[in-house]
């Protein structure tokens, strides 16, 4: 009978205190009355931040559910991840890292999103890009980090052609594609970035070989050869074999 008066008593004890810690948690003292941004905001101010996230948020100090409120952070255009702490006794802490755009994504529907620095694809209004030589990234849908990571390792090398990589795109088949400032095509073939690379390492070379029997602007190059390329030149076509290194 003591045990069980005993038991009685603490779980009343136990249910009084989760009700007063209830009730003191719903005082109007503990509604958020401020919140703090620190972080990057070079894209959005404090004051448009707060108004996208708010409406999304609800509860006070204790009852606020975080993730949630992290989420709301995160939706506001971009914001890349959002770091939410609750501060005693009424407010929020929120840190910011926005997204670095390093590229345009084009997706297999054609639609035109962004990629940041990490290959991440994002959602925002293309006319806030400050740098007007991005690049454009095309391929298959979740493939935007690949696509980059390849793009990071060819575009200095086929910069060597005299002009820079305006696009650089993956088929559905696997088939690597660049386009070049001036207009020149080149078809990188399939492989892993080493097989691309050695392919692109011919290709600039020896260029400069056939370049000084056909004069002229690249137009298209063709490096799936095994032995070669083919290359076109202000309509001349042809093939060669590249002579070897010394």
């Amino acid at each position: 009978m003591n045990a069980t008066a005993a038991v009685l008593c603490a779980l009343a004890a136990l249910v009084f205190l989760w009700a007063a810690a209830s009730w003191v948690a719903r005082w109007p003292m503990f509604s958020i009355r401020a919140i703090r941004i620190d972080g990057d905001v070079a894209r959005n101010s404090a004051a448009t931040i707060r108004a996208n996230a708010l409406p999304r948020m609800s509860g006070n100090l204790f009852t606020m559910d975080l993730a949630r409120s992290q989420q709301a952070f995160q939706a506001v255009p971009w914001v890349r991840q959002a770091v939410v702490r609750r501060v005693w006794p009424n407010r929020l802490a929120v840190t910011l890292e926005e997204h670095v755009p390093v590229a345009y994504w084009r997706g297999a529907k054609g639609e035109d999103r962004i990629v940041n620095s990490f290959g991440e694809v994002f959602e925002a209004n293309l006319g806030d890009v400050e740098d007007e030589n991005l690049p454009t990234l095309i391929g298959p849908e979740g493939s935007a980090a690949r696509v980059l990571a390849l793009y990071r390792e060819v575009a200095p090398v086929l910069a060597r052609l005299g002009s820079p990589v305006v696009q650089l795109g993956l088929s559905e088949r696997g088939h690597w594609h660049a386009e070049l400032d001036d207009g020149a095509r080149i078809e990188l073939g399939r492989g892993s970035a080493e097989e691309v690379l050695a392919r692109i390492d011919r290709l600039v070379a020896t260029i400069g070989q056939v370049t000084a029997r056909y004069p002229g602007p690249l137009e298209y190059a063709d490096l799936r050869h095994r032995d070669g390329y083919a290359v076109r030149i202000r309509g001349v076509t042809t093939q060669t074999t590249p002579a070897a290194r010394n």
